[in-house]
């Protein structure tokens, strides 16, 4: 299957061009980001379009891999948490499940949800949308950070047909995916949409040598889709199942911080890993394994000047994470969490058609979730004994409790803090949004939501076994559940202008106010009553948060070029963003999630999509990040040493490029192509220590292949073609955790890719 860009084809014939006929004229790109179908060219956002046919093309497995060839947007991590990715510097920083993600996640128009569900297979993929900068008219949910939507393929009325999809690599990598396109009448069509897949780990544990290497996975999933449409009414039904296990994160010691050398000298064991080679105790386990169940219905009426939309969704998941999140030998930190939840959503809009001056929609928007979750903490007590009471003269756990009187008793499971959550949440929103056209060339528009949130959220620190008590996570036990309730609620407000002097030009300004709802820490009461045990509802509760808020300001272009073979898009933005809700130390060992500071940043972003010739096609991206932190002391060590520093996770230059060259014969046509995506260095904490210094990368994929038009192509491909060893965030050093490495690269795989397409 030869290499389709995003912008090169309509999202709704991508499948024909893929079959290897020539690709030269550019073909506009529709995409559905303003609640109606619209050429990307006219659309005033900031919002980077890709076909299914190119997400495949670049072996892109999951919803995360789509911020590699997207424009200002990083931070991609091996495991179904999203909280390290960053649209313009804005992430979520909470990890817990009282809060809510800065970046959402759409299938379909349906929201994902949070860690351990958002993350799923992309396979039988119509078109993925980026959109970056607030989003709170787009979707039944806001979005104060940016938004990735993805749409799958639906039932096809024209015809029977599908494809069949094989990928063979390297250490067992074998991926299957396929699509069958059933129209079982004139108005009625069903289509199945399935992969499956499997590769052993590549990287080998120095302190576990006889086990398997992690980072492997093993997932399918399955799809099926029902189409009823006549003339005014149209059903789309979409059932999915999901089940992916798979490595959690691994996290590999900087070795450059004052944490890592007092390990060393106190415990006089080999702590460093080697290139690929780790070295983790993973006394908790190590695992991401998660299963997914959505359902979605979608319901469209024309009304005869306008359409009226019906959007109805539920999802269930169960999720079992593991990892070492101190990655040293030493059992310092293994972090756990098993967690259950359902969310159910409904959506009701109204759309007018676009041929008056005056268009606009509407609508109303409901969701009900309940998330259950247990967390874990393990460490070894000898290991916490000889760092923490070294100073006072102790070096194991036996003599110190001995000197109280006492006789330390060593617990099978060592140091384990555990804590429960439960999350009842519900909210609705209501918007409305208006578009005037004063003239052919010139419309103005103005949008207005109000959101609400409900959290009725309960925290219970468990008791623990180990004689040491519950002085290293928390600092504090609960006797059962504490439990409190909250709301929030906003106006936000988003102008647009748009202008067009030609055909071939779009120029657009807007202003967007974000707004992300309070919550409550899952690892944290209010008061902090360190040392105390059994603490009742009469004496805390669960710890609360306030909103995020955020302004943000930007104007872009988006040119056509080559004579209409080409799509350049330019836009530069500046946002103030205040409250942060950020993690920091608790009084004892606990993680508080708090809102700190404020931010002003700014930037620029563009990419070029050029169908330069009848041999050759090109997508370049980049972006240019800076950012200024004010009232920070809370996350730096109560001192003034970061105002005015930069946000740490956000790299000042991050972009992407595809090249490909193609060539036609009789039967088909031969073709190349090479990737490249990367990012320049990044930090782990706001005072930009060096311990916490990540280098910047760039990794580059060549493919060979040769499509036919009967249908059938063949393409060979080198990933991480110099074996670049590169990590995708890191994090200072706090306490006795050093600071570390997480998302070691994947190493070069090797890999041959057979597809063939029929019918339709």
């Amino acid at each position: 299957m030869g290499l389709v860009f995003p912008a090169v084809v309509s999202a709704q014939s991508s499948d024909a061009a893929s079959s290897g006929g020539e690709v030269f004229a550019l073909e506009e790109i529709l995409v559905t980001a303003q609640k109606r179908a619209e050429s990307i060219q006219d659309v005033p956002l900031a919002i980077t379009a890709f076909s299914g046919d190119f997400t495949r093309d670049v072996n892109l497995s999951d919803v995360k891999d789509i911020v590699s060839f997207a424009p200002g947007v990083t931070g991609n991590s091996d495991d179904s948490f999203i909280d390290s990715i960053s649209i313009r510097g804005i992430l979520t920083n909470d990890f817990g499940v009282g809060g809510d993600p800065s970046i959402s996640f759409f299938k379909n128009g349906l929201y994902q949800g949070r860690n351990g569900s958002v993350v799923t297979s992309l396979f039988d993929i119509e078109r993925a949308e980026v959109l970056r900068g607030p989003q709170g008219f787009l979707f039944g949910r806001a979005s104060v950070g940016g938004a990735i939507s993805v749409h799958t393929t639906k039932p096809n009325l024209n015809g029977s047909g599908g494809y069949i999809d094989l990928d063979v690599g390297e250490r067992g990598l074998v991926v299957g995916e396929g699509a069958f396109n059933l129209p079982v009448s004139d108005k009625f069509a069903i289509r199945v949409a399935g992969i499956a897949g499997q590769e052993n780990g590549y990287l080998p544990n120095k302190a576990q040598p006889n086990a398997d290497p992690l980072m492997g996975f093993d997932k399918y999933a399955a799809r099926l889709s029902a189409l009823y449409k006549n003339e005014t009414v149209e059903v789309l039904f979409t059932a999915e199942y999901e089940k992916r296990d798979q490595s959690g994160s691994i996290y590999v010691a900087t070795e450059l911080d004052e944490g890592y050398a007092t390990l060393t000298d106190l415990f006089g064991v080999d702590l460093a890993s080697n290139g690929r080679t780790i070295n983790s105790d993973l006394a908790i386990g190590n695992r991401d394994d998660a299963r997914v169940w959505s359902f979605g219905l979608q319901v469209d009426v024309d009304l005869d000047g306008a359409t009226f939309t019906s959007l109805t969704g539920y999802k269930s998941h169960t999720y079992s994470y593991a990892e070492d999140f101190d990655g040293t030998p030493l059992a310092i930190n293994g972090y756990g969490q098993d967690q259950d939840g359902k969310y159910f959503e409904q959506e009701l809009r109204i759309v007018s058609d676009t041929d008056d001056p005056l268009s606009w929609y509407a609508g109303v928007s409901f969701y009900d979730e309940n998330i259950d979750a247990q967390f874990a903490q393990q460490g070894g007590e000898e290991v916490m004994c000889a760092y923490y009471l070294s100073a006072y003269g102790f070096d194991n756990c036996s003599a110190y409790i001995a000197y109280y009187g006492g006789e330390f008793t060593p617990n099978p499971d060592g140091l384990l803090e555990r804590n429960d959550t439960r999350g009842r949440y519900h909210g609705w929103a209501a918007y409305v949004d208006l578009n005037y056209a004063i003239n052919d060339q010139f419309d103005v528009g103005v949008g207005l939501r109000y959101t609400k949130d409900i959290k009725d959220f309960s925290v219970s620190i468990l008791p623990v076994e180990s004689d040491l008590g519950p002085f290293f996570a928390f600092g504090y036990t609960t006797d059962g559940f504490l439990q409190d309730k909250a709301s929030w609620g906003a106006l936000s407000p988003r102008f647009i202008a748009r202008y067009r002097p030609s055909d071939d030009v779009t120029v657009f300004a807007s202003i967007t106010r974000g707004f992300k709802a309070g919550g409550y820490g899952s690892f944290s009461i209010s008061p902090d009553l360190l040392g105390e045990l059994g603490i009742t509802s009469a004496d805390a509760g669960p710890d609360k948060f306030d909103p995020e808020k955020a302004w943000s300001y930007e104007i872009g272009t988006k040119v056509k070029v080559l004579n209409g073979r080409g799509l350049v898009d330019l836009n530069a933005y500046y946002y103030t963003y205040n409250d942060l809700q950020v993690t920091i130390p608790g009084n004892g060992g606990g993680i508080v999630v708090s809102n700190v500071g404020n931010v002003k940043g700014w930037g620029l972003e563009g990419s070029a999509k050029l169908d330069v010739n009848e041999y050759f096609e090109l997508l370049v991206s980049g972006a240019y990040a800076d950012s200024k932190v004010k009232n920070a002391q809370a996350i730096c060590d109560g001192e003034d040493v970061c105002e005015g520093s930069g946000l740490p996770h956000i790299p000042q230059f991050s972009g992407s490029a595809v090249a490909k060259v193609h060539y036609g014969l009789e039967n088909g046509e031969v073709f190349a192509s090479g990737e490249i995506f990367g990012q320049s260095e990044i930090f782990g904490g706001q005072k930009h220590l060096a311990e916490g210094r990540m280098a910047g990368y760039a990794d580059i994929t060549l493919r060979l292949g040769y499509a036919a038009h009967a249908g059938w192509s063949v393409t060979g491909y080198v990933e991480n073609l110099t074996n670049k060893l590169y990590y995708k965030g890191v994090a200072e050093g706090s306490g006795i955790i050093p600071a570390h490495y997480f998302g070691v690269s994947r190493p070069r795989t090797f890999g041959v890719r057979l597809s063939y397409r029929f019918g339709e």
